[in-house]
């Protein structure tokens, strides 16, 4: 396996396969980011995409980034990634979805492309169904189980007295904002975003049995088994805002 930066991957040292999966950054694109598009150098990752798909020409490829991709710039960015994938031959689905309709507890509202070189297998292809959401924010945080003691806001400081004063229904999780205190509705979460990485204060928090605390990275760490002695916290937190659905894509 290579692992390095796509910009200094020689095509020809990879070996063929017919499925392309690719999250190119989204950051140039997102309502939150700074919007420059493909003149941001990192949205220009998606034409080092279409350099691999040019040389292995995979059957399959599959792009996922975020909700405003179909807006941004009036449209024209994707239409130029449409366009980027039609030239090549590819046909095209896509889906703008939320993860709360796929049974995932969490507002994350994607974009998803799916491109095939054969038409009848595109014309054949459905994304999955929406499903009803079985399990809430506290069906997987157990609030019984005292995490470690660095995760609790200090009684005496400002920002436990703030957040103390919002908790109004411990069965919402909370975070702080440019415009205040965020609250949850109907036990699922507003979307975990990247920054949570760099700023501490983004990191959701909840009332448990025990105080008032950040939530942990225990149910990341288990669900993709990384050690945790070789990834830092605040990588883990930024990793959790760079997974895809999988109930979206399969």
């Amino acid at each position: 396996m290579t692992e390095c930066d796509i910009r200094k991957i020689n095509a020809d040292d990879i070996p063929d396969f017919d499925i392309l999966t690719a999250g190119f950054p989204c950051q140039s694109f997102s309502v939150c980011g700074n919007r420059k598009g493909f003149a941001d150098e990192r949205g220009n990752l998606f034409f080092e995409i279409m350099r691999i798909a040019d040389a292995k020409k995979p059957k399959i490829i599959f792009l996922e980034n975020v909700a405003n991709l179909t807006e941004h710039d009036n449209g024209k960015t994707f239409n130029r990634i449409h366009n980027e994938l039609s030239d090549r031959d590819y046909y095209i689905r896509y889906l703008i979805a939320d993860a709360c309709n796929y049974g995932i507890p969490q507002h994350r509202t994607r974009t998803y492309i799916v491109a095939f070189r054969d038409y009848e297998m595109c014309n054949s292809f459905r994304f999955p169904e929406e499903q009803s959401l079985q399990k809430h924010i506290f069906g997987i945080i157990d609030r019984s189980v005292k995490a470690k003691d660095k995760f609790y806001l200090p009684e005496n400081s400002l920002q436990y007295q703030k957040m103390n004063a919002a908790i109004t229904d411990e069965n919402q999780i909370y975070r702080f904002s440019d415009y205040g205190i965020q609250k949850s509705k109907y036990g699922i979460s507003f979307t975990l975003k990247a920054n949570m990485g760099t700023w501490y204060n983004r990191v959701p928090i909840i009332k448990d049995n025990f105080g008032i605390r950040t939530i942990t990275t225990v149910i990341f760490k288990n669900c993709f088994h990384i050690k945790t002695s070789l990834i830092s916290v605040s990588s883990l937190y930024e990793k959790q805002n760079q997974i895809a659905n999988v109930r979206i894509i399969i």
